[in-house]
C-alpha cells in the first residue's frame, strides 16, 4: 500500500509544480535557477533511510518546508536519497525503497523549490551501498585475504553501470533535478584484490607481482593503479549522467580536494565536502585554503550538529555556526549547512530559525566575500607526492596532513596570509609568494624540488619544517647532515625560553649557513648545544630549515614559545608582510581581492573554537581595538568594515595604511576603496 500512494503522489509532482510556478504572496522567487557556480549559501538534508525506517516523508509538508525556505532562503537545497545503507527515501523501481516510505519528501521539497526557482540537489551514496552488496555480493571488494567486503562496492565491477547510473538517470528525470552531492566516493573506495583488478593492474602496468601489504614490491605502484581506477569509475557515471541531462550539476564528495590531491580530470562541475562535525574550525581552515586555488567552483559544508560521549545529536549555536561559516567565507567560497530532519521528513522551526540567523549573517558579508581571490603571501606545500606515498588508503588524507595543519596553524596564528597548495598548482605560481614553506614532506618529484631551489635562485625564500624534507635539499643548506642525533623530546631554545620538542633531531655542522637556533638534550642550556635551524644564501634568495619536528610538534600542543619559534623563522625570511596585525593568536587573517578588484582584509575572531565533541561555542568573547597595517602603493580614498561598521578612521605613509578596528566580533572585513 505504501508504494501504491508514493506512485500516486510521484505522479502528482509534475501538476503541483507547475501551480506552485504561480507563487504564494509573501514568498521569495529568485528570477531563475542558479547555477552552482553562483550559489553561494546552501542547506543539505539528508537521512540514509534503511530497512528499519517506518514514517519516511510522513510529516513532509508543504507548509514546513516553506517556512523553511522563506527564512532562509537558500541558493541550493540538497536533500536525503540514498544513503550509505543503500535504500532510497523516494519510491525507486531500480534499486530498494525503504519499507518505510509513507510520503514522497523529495517530491515535496522539489514542489517548494520549484515555485521559488531554488536548486534541487540529492544526497546519494555512490561506493558505499551496503544493501547493493547484499543482494550483489560479487559487487564488492575483495580484501587481501580474499574476504569480501560488505560496503564497498568494486570499482571494477558492474555496479556503476547496473545501479548507480541507471538510478540516478530515474530520480534526476522523476524529480526534475538540477543537481547532485554523491557521497561515499573517494574517501570509500578500497584497495580491491578481485580477478579485474589483479588482471587489468598486469595489463596495466606489466607487472605480475601482487602486492598484499606496505613493504611489498609495487605497493606503490598497485595503490597508483587503484587510483587511476576510481578516476575513470567517476570520470564514466559523470559522463553518462551529464550526457543524460546537459545541465546537472554535479560534484563527487572530497574529489580533487586533499583526499585526492591532483588536476581535475573527471567532468565534475563543482568541488565540495563536508568537513568533520567536532574539530571543525581546524579542519575547515585546511580545506577552504586548498579549494580556494584549485581553480574550481567550490563549496564546503558543516555539520550543524555535535555529540559528546554518550549523548546525542545537539543542535549548534548559531554563533558557533557563524565562527565556522567565517573560515569559509574568509577564502572566498560558498558555504552550506547539513542537518537532519525527522525520519518523518519535518524540520523544527527552532533550527529553521538559527540557519536563518546564519544565512542573515553570511549574506551581510557576500559582496566582499564571495568569489574574492588571494593576494599571494605564504604558499604552505600540501605534498601530493608524500600522501600517495604514505596513505595505504585508495583515496583519505588521514594520518597524513598533521605536519600540514601544524604548520598552517602556527602560521596563521602569526597573522600571516597563507595558502594551502599541492605541486601541480604551486609549481606555476611559486615567483608570486614572498616566502614557500614546506612541512616535513620526506618525498618530492626531482622536477618538483628542481623547482623550489630555482624559486629561491630568483629571489624566493623557502623555509623547509623538518629534517626530512631538508634532507631533499643537503645540496644547497650549507650545512653536513648527520643521522639522527637524538630520538626523543629535546630542549628547543626559542628567544630566551625553553620548549620540549619531540625528536628525531637530525645531527647538522654549518659549514656555509648561519644558525638561526639551537637545542640542547635537557635544560642545562650550559653545555651540550645543537644546531636547530640554518639559513643559507641561495641565488638571489634564501633557503632555511628546521632539523627536527617542529610543525608536527606544533600541531600536538599549540605551545606559544614553539609559535614564537616558527614567527622568528618566517620573520627572518619574510620581515615585512603586505598586512600586519596586532592582535591576539586567536585572529585568523586573509588577504584578498573582492570579486570587484577591491584589496580587502579579512578578521576572523577564533576565541573558544571547539576542539572536540565535548565543545559547543556559545561564547565567542570580541576583540576590541585590532591596529592593523597594510601595504599599499597609494592612499586609499577611504577604508570600510563590512558589514557594519562604516567608514574608519586611517593614517597613510609611506604605502602603509593604518587602521584601528574597535571591534572584532566573529568575522569582519576591511576593504580598501
Amino acid at each position: 500500500m505504501w508504494y501504491l500512494r508514493c506512485l500516486a503522489l510521484v505522479s502528482a509532482v509534475a501538476a503541483t509544480m507547475a501551480g506552485a510556478q504561480e507563487g504564494t504572496p509573501g514568498m521569495t522567487k529568485r528570477p531563475h535557477i542558479l547555477p552552482r557556480s553562483e550559489c553561494f549559501f546552501g542547506l543539505h538534508f539528508d537521512l540514509h533511510p534503511n530497512e528499519n525506517d517506518t514514517e519516511l516523508g510522513a510529516a513532509c509538508t508543504d507548509e514546513n518546508i516553506g517556512a523553511l525556505l522563506d527564512r532562509v532562503d537558500p541558493d541550493f537545497i540538497q536533500w536525503d536519497c540514498k544513503g550509505h545503507r543503500g535504500y532510497t527515501g523516494y519510491p525507486t523501481r531500480v534499486g530498494w525503497p525503504s519499507p518505510g516510505i509513507v510520503g514522497d519528501s523529495l517530491a515535496v521539497v522539489r514542489t517548494a523549490t520549484a515555485a521559488r526557482n531554488i536548486a534541487l540537489y540529492i544526497h546519494y551514496s555512490g561506493v558505499w551501498d551496503t544493501r547493493a552488496l547484499e543482494a550483489h555480493p560479487d559487487w564488492g571488494v575483495v580484501r587481501a585475504d580474499g574476504t569480501r567486503d560488505p560496503n564497498n562496492t568494486s570499482v571494477f565491477g558492474p555496479y556503476a553501470d547496473q545501479l548507480l547510473i541507471p538510478q540516478l538517470k530515474e530520480v534526476v528525470d522523476r524529480y526534475d533535478l538540477d543537481g547532485m552531492w554523491v557521497d561515499g566516493e573517494c574517501w570509500a573506495a578500497q584497495l580491491d584484490w578481485c580477478e579485474a583488478a589483479r588482471r587489468q593492474f598486469t595489463e596495466e602496468t606489466g607487472l605480475t607481482q601482487i602486492p598484499v601489504q606496505r613493504g611489498d614490491p609495487n605497493w606503490l605502484e598497485w595503490k597508483a593503479f587503484h587510483r587511476r581506477q576510481f578516476e575513470r569509475y567517476l570520470t564514466h557515471w559523470v559522463d553518462a549522467l551529464h550526457a543524460h541531462k546537459p545541465s546537472l550539476q554535479i560534484a563527487s564528495n572530497w574529489a580533487y580536494t586533499t583526499f585526492q590531491p591532483k588536476e581535475v580530470v573527471a567532468r565534475v562541475d563543482y568541488l565540495s565536502g563536508d568537513y568533520s562535525p567536532t574539530l571543525s574550525v581546524d579542519r575547515a581552515r585546511v580545506e577552504a585554503r586548498y579549494l580556494a586555488n584549485t581553480g574550481k567552483t567550490w563549496d564546503l559544508g558543516m555539520w550543524g550538529f555535535n555529540w559528546a560521549d554518550g549523548t546525542g545529536h545537539s543542535l549548534k549555536t548559531p554563533e558557533h555556526h557563524m565562527q565556522e561559516a567565517g573560515v569559509v567565507l574568509m577564502q572566498g567560497g560558498g558555504f552550506w549547512i547539513y542537518n537532519q530532519p525527522t525520519r518523518s521528513g519535518w524540520v523544527n522551526p527552532f533550527l529553521i530559525e538559527t540557519l536563518g540567523q546564519v544565512a542573515d549573517f553570511c549574506r551581510a558579508r557576500k559582496e566582499v566575500s564571495f568569489k574574492s581571490t588571494t593576494v599571494p603571501q605564504v604558499a604552505v606545500l600540501y605534498s601530493s607526492e608524500t600522501q600517495a606515498d604514505r596513505s595505504d588508503a585508495v583515496l583519505t588524507p588521514y594520518g597524513c596532513v598533521d605536519e600540514i595543519e601544524g604548520t598552517l596553524q602556527a602560521l596563521l596564528e602569526l597573522h600571516y596570509s597563507v595558502d594551502l597548495m599541492p605541486e601541480h598548482l604551486l609549481a606555476p605560481r611559486l615567483a608570486e609568494f614572498p616566502l614557500v614553506v614546506v612541512p616535513d614532506s620526506y618525498k618530492l618529484t626531482d622536477e618538483f624540488r628542481q623547482a623550489l631551489v630555482d624559486y629561491a635562485r630568483g629571489g624566493g625564500q623557502l623555509l623547509l619544517l623538518g629534517q626530512q624534507c631538508a634532507r631533499l635539499f643537503a645540496d644547497h643548506l650549507g650545512v653536513e647532515i648527520g643521522a639522527e642525533a637524538h630520538a626523543g623530546a629535546v630542549e628547543l631554545l626559542s628567544g630566551d625560553a625553553l620548549v620540549s620538542v619531540a625528536g628525531p633531531w637530525a645531527e647538522v655542522t654549518p659549514t656555509t649557513a648561519n644558525p638561526l637556533a639551537w637545542w640542547h638534550p635537557t635544560r642545562d642550556t650550559r653545555q651540550d648545544a645543537k644546531v636547530a635551524a640554518t639559513v643559507a644564501p641561495l641565488g638571489e634568495g634564501q633557503i632555511a630549515a628546521v632539523y627536527g619536528p617542529a610543525a608536527l610538534t606544533f600541531f600536538r600542543s599549540h605551545h606559544p614559545y614553539l609559535r614564537a619559534f616558527i614567527g622568528r623563522l618566517a620573520r627572518a625570511l619574510f620581515p615585512d608582510p603586505a598586512v600586519e596585525v596586532d592582535g591576539p593568536p586567536c585572529l585568523d587573517v586573509a588577504l584578498r581581492h573582492t570579486a570587484d578588484g577591491r584589496l580587502s582584509v579579512h578578521l576572523l575572531n577564533l576565541n573558544g573554537l571547539p576542539l572536540g565533541s565535548r565543545t559547543v561555542t556559545d561564547c565567542i568573547l570580541p576583540l576590541t581595538d585590532v591596529r592593523v597595517t597594510v601595504h599599499v602603493p597609494a592612499q586609499p580614498r577611504a577604508v570600510s568594515l563590512v558589514p557594519d561598521g562604516g567608514e574608519l578612521p586611517f593614517e597613510y605613509a609611506q604605502g602603509h595604511v593604518t587602521v584601528t578596528v574597535p571591534k572584532i566580533p566573529i568575522h569582519e572585513v576591511l576593504v580598501l576603496e
